[in-house]
C-alpha cells in the first residue's frame, strides 16, 4: 500500500478497540516468568554449550601473543575461538568496531575469545586462565582536549553544519545575547536484560535466538560478517527485555555464539557479562556544546547556533545533539555545526532519543537563561517563538505542532503561575524548593513495514511480521489494530513477532515502531478485508467488519464462514511516497519538573512531575503512558547521576556495573503525572499516529536543571548535576 496523500476516514476511526487502554497482551507471561527470552529458550534447542566472552584488557595497541594451553585443558572445555582461528571474518556496515578484535584492538573490553564449555561456571573459570601479552599504543580518551582536531561530520538525520541567513552578523547585531557552553556526560544503556544469543547450525544454515531490536538489520549483518547467504541466517526474539537502541546492532554475543557453536559443532548460548557490555557494546557520547541566542528586548530570536563536538572510533558518526534546534523555534538567522573527534573508547552509537536527548539538555537550559536575561517568563518566551513552519524551509508546515498547547496545559495543570521567579526564594523546612519546565520535541520518521494476517475457521486473526517489543508493548497495539480492522474482539487476535521468517517491518527504535508497524498491519488488514468480501460475495467498498460478522445492505455473513474451506491469507506492506517531504511531521510535549534541594548539603530530590505530549493519534493510552513515564525517569536519571566516569590513562569506563553507574530507583523517583493533547495527524499514516517514547526524555533532564536553579539559584551547565557542583555557591543556610 502506498501512502502518498492524507488518510482519511478509515475502520481505524472506528476507536472501538484501537485507542483503548488494553493491559499488554504479553504482560501474563512476564510477570509469571514464562516469557521466552533469548537465553532461556529453553525450548528451541537440546544439551547446550556455554560461551563465556573474554574482553580486551587494553583499550588502543595489538595482540602479541596469546597462550590458551591451560584454558584448553582446563574440565569441560570444548573450543575457544580467537580472531587466529574463527577464520575470515567481514565487519558489519552498522558496527563501528570488529565485534571479534586480535590482533589489532580497537577499544578496551572488545572481545578477543569465546571460551565454551559444558557448563557456564566450567567455561568461565577456563577463560581465567587465558594469557595474553599486549603491545599497548597510546590513545585518545579526552574529549576536552580534541576540540581544536575534531572535524565536520553529518548527524544520522542530516547535515551536521548548516545554515539559513547570516547568523554572525544577526547575532552580534541583537539587543540581548547569550554565549554558553554545556556538556553532557557519557551515558550506558544498561538494559535489564543483557545482550544475549544461542546459536545452533544445521548443515550451513545459522539460527539465533537473540535479543535484538531490529530483526532484517541484523540478519542481512550477520550474514556479511560471517560471508554468508542472508536466506541461510534466521533471528529469533520475540522478547526483549529492554534495549534503548543498545541492541539496535548485533554484539558481541551473537556472533561469538555462532562461532561457538560451529567450533564446539553443537548449540551454544552466549550472555555478555554485565561489567563486560558498559566498554564492549554501544554507549551514548559524551558532548560539548556552545549555544547562542540573540534576541530583540521583547522576546523575539533573531539570532539562534547551536555547536557541538562529540567523539567516536575511527568511522563513526557524530551525536546529533543540534537536530532539534533546527525546527523547535523561529528566528531568522540561524545555524548549526556538529564536530567529532576521533577517541579510542568503546563505540558511540544510538541511545533512546539519539541526538534530541543531550540536545535538548542543552538547548532548554539556554532557552531559561535567555528568557531571565530578558526578564520574561520561560514559558512566554518559548510560546513567542513557535513557529508553525519548519524556519529553515518556510514553505514546508508542520502537518501538527501543538506545542503552545502542551506548554499552555502543562502550566496550568502543574500549577506554574505559583513559581516566584526570584531563585532560591521557596523553602519548605530545610528543602528549597523550585520549579522548572522545558520543552519536549522529537520527529517523527516513516519508514516502510510489512505484516501477513490469516483468518481461520474459527474467525481467528493472525499476524505475522518481524517487528520486535521490547518492553514498549507492540504486541498489544498490533493485536489491536487487526482487531479493529476485521472487526473481531481483541481475544480473537494473536501475534506472532520477532522472526526473520515473517514480513520485514519497521522494527523498534527512534520513535518508529509503533506507528509504522501497526500501519503495516493496517496495509495487511486492508488487503484480507477485500479477500474475505470476495469470498462472501460483498461488495469490498461497503462491506463493514464488525462483532465478528461482515455486513452490507441487510446481509450479515459470520466472519469465520470466509475460511471454512481453508485458511485465507494476505500480505502487504505500507509505503511512504512523498507526503513527508511536503509537511515537518515532528512530536512535541511539555516537561514540568519540581524539585527540593537539601538548604546544607544540596542534595536534590525530584518531588513532582508533569508531561504533556502532542504525538498523534495514541493507539494504545496505557502502554503509550508506561512508555512516557519511563522515559520520564531516563531523563532525572541523565539529569542527576548517570555518568560513564573515563579513565583517561587507560582509556576505559571505570564504572561498568549497576554498582558504580548509578540509575535512578523507585525512591528516587516522586508521581509522575502526564497528559496526552487529543490530537490525529493525517498526515503520518492511515493510523494518524505518531510515535512518543522518545518524546518523553527529550527535555526532561533540563526541566530538572532550570528547576534546581530556581530552588537554589545555582546555575549548572555541567550534567549530571551533583551536589558537589551546587554547594559552594548555595545560598546562605541561616
Amino acid at each position: 500500500m502506498k501512502f502518498d496523500t492524507p488518510a482519511t476516514t478509515n475502520p481505524i476511526d472506528q476507536m472501538k478497540v484501537v485507542g483503548q487502554a488494553f493491559s499488554r497482551i504479553d504482560g501474563p507471561l512476564k510477570t509469571t516468568g514464562t516469557a521466552p527470552y533469548a537465553y532461556e529458550r529453553h525450548d528451541v534447542v537440546s544439551n547446550p554449550a556455554y560461551g563465556y566472552v573474554v574482553g580486551s584488557a587494553i583499550a588502543k595497541g595489538r595482540i602479541a601473543g596469546i597462550d590458551l594451553g591451560k584454558a584448553k585443558a582446563a574440565p569441560g572445555v570444548l573450543a575457544i575461538v580467537t580472531a587466529d582461528n574463527a577464520g575470515k571474518l567481514d565487519k558489519g556496515r552498522l558496527n563501528t568496531a570488529k565485534l571479534l578484535g586480535g590482533p589489532e584492538i580497537q577499544h578496551y573490553h572488545q572481545a578477543i575469545a569465546v571460551v565454551v564449555a559444558e557448563t557456564f561456571e566450567q567455561a568461565r573459570a577456563a577463560a581465567q586462565l587465558i594469557r595474553v601479552d599486549y603491545v599497548r599504543e597510546q590513545g585518545a580518551f579526552d574529549l576536552a582536549s580534541l576540540l581544536d582536531k575534531a572535524k565536520p561530520n553529518p548527524i544520522t538525520n542530516g547535515p551536521g553544519d548548516t545554515a539559513v541567513g547570516d547568523f554572525a552578523a544577526a547575532f552580534a547585531a541583537a539587543p540581548v545575547r547569550l554565549d554558553a557552553r554545556y556538556s553532557t556526560p557519557d551515558e550506558a544503556h544498561a538494559m535489564m536484560e543483557p545482550h544475549a544469543t544461542i546459536a545452533a547450525w544445521e548443515g550451513d544454515k545459522l539460527t539465533l535466538w537473540t535479543s535484538n531490536q531490529m530483526i532484517a538489520w541484523n540478519k542481512a549483518e550477520m550474514a556479511k560478517i560471517l560471508g554468508m547467504q542472508a536466506e541461510k541466517v534466521r533471528l529469533d526474539s520475540p522478547f526483549i527485555g529492554g534495549g534503548f537502541g543498545g541492541k539496535l546492532f548485533p554484539r558481541a554475543d551473537a556472533l561469538l555464539a555462532a562461532l561457538g557453536a560451529r567450533a564446539a559443532k553443537r548449540p551454544v548460548k552466549v550472555a555478555l557479562q554485565r561489567p563486560l557490555m558498559f566498554n564492549n557494546t554501544t554507549h551514548r557520547p559524551a558532548t560539548i556544546q556552545r549555544i547562542r541566542i540573540g534576541a530583540t528586548r521583547d522576546g523575539k530570536i533573531t539570532a539562534i547556533g547551536h555547536e557541538s563536538w562529540s567523539g567516536d572510533l575511527p568511522g563513526g558518526k557524530a551525536d546529533g545533539a543540534v537536530s532539534q534546534t533546527r525546527l523547535l523555534y523561529a528566528g531568522a538567522h540561524r545555524m548549526t555545526a556538529t564536530r567529532l573527534a576521533t577517541l579510542d573508547l568503546a563505540e558511540g552509537n544510538a541511545m533512546r532519543a539519539p541526538g534530541e536527548a543531550t540536545g535538548m539538555m542543552a538547548l532548554e537550559i539556554a532557552v531559561d537563561e535567555m528568557a531571565e536575561k530578558l526578564g520574561m517568563d520561560p514559558i512566554e518566551f518559548r510560546i513567542v517563538n513557535d513557529t508553525q513552519v519548519d524556519p529553515e524551509k518556510p514553505e514546508r508546515p508542520f502537518s501538527q505542532r501543538q506545542l503552545v498547547e502542551c506548554l499552555r496545559t502543562g502550566a496550568e495543570r502543574f500549577g506554574w503561575s505559583k513559581r516566584n521567579p526570584q531563585p532560591g526564594r521557596i523553602r519548605d523546612g530545610r528543602w528549597l524548593v523550585g520549579i522548572g519546565a522545558a520543552a519536549a520535541f522529537r520527529n517523527n520518521l516513516l519508514t516502510k513495514s510489512a505484516a501477513r494476517v490469516r483468518l481461520d475457521n474459527k474467525g481467528v486473526v493472525t499476524v505475522e511480521t518481524d517487528m520486535t517489543d521490547i518492553g514498549t508493548g507492540s504486541y498489544t497495539i498490533i493485536a489491536q489494530t487487526a482487531a479493529e480492522m476485521m472487526g473481531v474482539p481483541l481475544e480473537k487476535v494473536k501475534v506472532r513477532l520477532g522472526d526473520s521468517v515473517f514480513p520485514v517491518s519497521a522494527g523498534s527504535g527512534g520513535q518508529w515502531g509503533g506507528n509504522n508497524s501497526t500501519a503495516g498491519v493496517y496495509a495487511a488488514c486492508v488487503k484480507l478485508r477485500e479477500a474475505v468480501a470476495q469470498k462472501l460475495g460483498f461488495n469490498s467498498a461497503e462491506a463493514e467488519f464488525a462483532d465478528g460478522e461482515v455486513r452490507a445492505g441487510n446481509r450479515s455473513v459470520p466472519l469465520a464462514q470466509a475460511a471454512a474451506d481453508g485458511g485465507i491469507t494476505a500480505e502487504d506492506e505500507i509505503e511512504y511516497g512523498d507526503i513527508a517531504k511536503k509537511y515537518q511531521q515532528s512530536t512535541f510535549g511539555a516537561h514540568f519538573v519540581e524539585v527540593g534541594v537539601d538548604a546544607a548539603t544540596a542534595e536534590i530530590r525530584v518531588r513532582r512531575m508533569l508531561a504533556v505530549c502532542a504525538a498523534g493519534r495514541i493507539l494504545n493510552p496505557k502502554t503509550a503512558r508506561s512508555q512516557v513515564i519511563g522515559a520520564m525517569t531516563m531523563g532525572v536519571g541523565a539529569a542527576l547521576m548517570e555518568e560513564l566516569v573515563v579513565d583517561k590513562r587507560a582509556g576505559f569506563f571505570v564504572n561498568h556495573d549497576l554498582a558504580g553507574y548509578e540509575v535512578p530507583v523507585h525512591a528516587d523517583i516522586p508521581h509522575q503525572d502526564m497528559f496526552f493533547l487529543d490530537e490525529t495527524d493525517p498526515m503520518s499514516s492511515p493510523m494518524k499516529a505518531k510515535g512518543v517514547a522518545e518524546l518523553g526524555i527529550c527535555g526532561v533532564a533540563a526541566a530538572v536543571a532550570n528547576a534546581v536553579y530556581n530552588a537554589t539559584g545555582v546555575r549548572v551547565r555541567d550534567y549530571p548535576i551533583t551536589l558537589d557542583k551546587l554547594l559552594e555557591q548555595m545560598p546562605d543556610v541561616g
